[in-house]
């Protein structure tokens, strides 16, 4: 008898344990939140700062904060959404693994809606529209460049995983560099010599002609072939996600003048380290 109540009670136990563990696996998944991910280090789309000026938003685990284009559309998806702004900082290459895995709710990165990276999650409509250009260094030999195949020979890279890094095949003859993990360090090689230049998109060019008179940004009217989905920004999603409807709702209410004067201030706002 006594060893039957033993068993008993360790059986309870055991099942108030996992029941309890169960209640608080979904506490962490607090509904009142709305879980972003990005990179904190793409300005203008977003960057990383100490403090919260200028509307940043403490990054979660961190002292730092996140500013840019994407904190504040992430800003107005959160109102509407009526749900409390969390910002993750993650890499590059592990924002489509944190959204599928359920660590993030979304990803609002500067992110453009490519076929490839359909097939792994869904996205909304687009929230930005932009084209590729080139960073040189000012006063360098290519600053002059009118064509991106005035780049043949030239030491080109693009981010790691991105479609920019694909287009550079586009340019006869270039010297195609290894893909580099983020946009400061490419900005470093180019002012070390390492490259001669790396494809990026307009508001990014701006943001790093601003941030540093060594560097220049190339619109070319010869320029890389694109598809629409390439060079659009939209906020990714889990396949099925019931936030995409109201979502894009949200995002029709955000008019493209608001759209625009959004990054006029996410360009002037960048930290000068950026």
């Amino acid at each position: 008898m006594r060893k039957t109540l033993s068993l008993s009670l360790l059986l309870l136990m055991s099942a108030m344990i996992i029941l309890a563990g169960c209640s608080s696996s979904s506490a962490n998944e607090d509904s009142d939140t709305f879980k972003v991910g990005l990179e904190a280090g793409y300005a203008p789309f977003n960057w990383t700062q100490n403090g919260d000026a200028d509307g940043g938003v403490k990054i979660d685990g961190s002292a730092e904060y996140a500013g840019g284009y994407d904190v504040e559309i992430a800003k107005k998806i959160a109102d509407g959404l009526g749900k409390k702004l969390v910002i993750v900082k993650t890499e590059w290459d592990g924002l489509v693994p944190s959204l599928t895995s359920g660590q993030i709710d979304a990803i609002v990165a500067g992110m453009s809606p490519t076929a490839e990276r359909k097939e792994a999650i869904d996205f909304t409509d687009n929230y930005y529209k932009s084209n590729l250009i080139m960073v040189v260094k000012k006063g360098g030999a290519y600053e002059g460049a009118t064509s991106i195949q005035d780049f043949s020979g030239a030491k080109i890279t693009a981010q790691l995983n991105t479609f920019h890094y694909s287009v550079i095949d586009q340019i006869q003859g270039v010297n195609k560099q290894p893909a580099m993990d983020n946009f400061p360090a490419m900005r470093v090689a180019l002012q070390a010599g390492t490259i001669d230049g790396y494809v990026s998109e307009l508001p990014e060019g701006i943001s790093a002609a601003a941030a540093n008179d060594n560097y220049a940004y190339i619109e070319f009217a010869d320029g890389f072939t694109t598809s629409d989905d390439d060079t659009a920004v939209a906020v990714g999603l889990k396949k099925g996600s019931e936030l995409t409807e109201k979502i894009n709702e949200i995002l029709a209410g955000i008019s493209e003048e608001e759209r625009a004067q959004i990054m006029e201030d996410a360009i002037k706002n960048q930290p000068a380290a950026e």
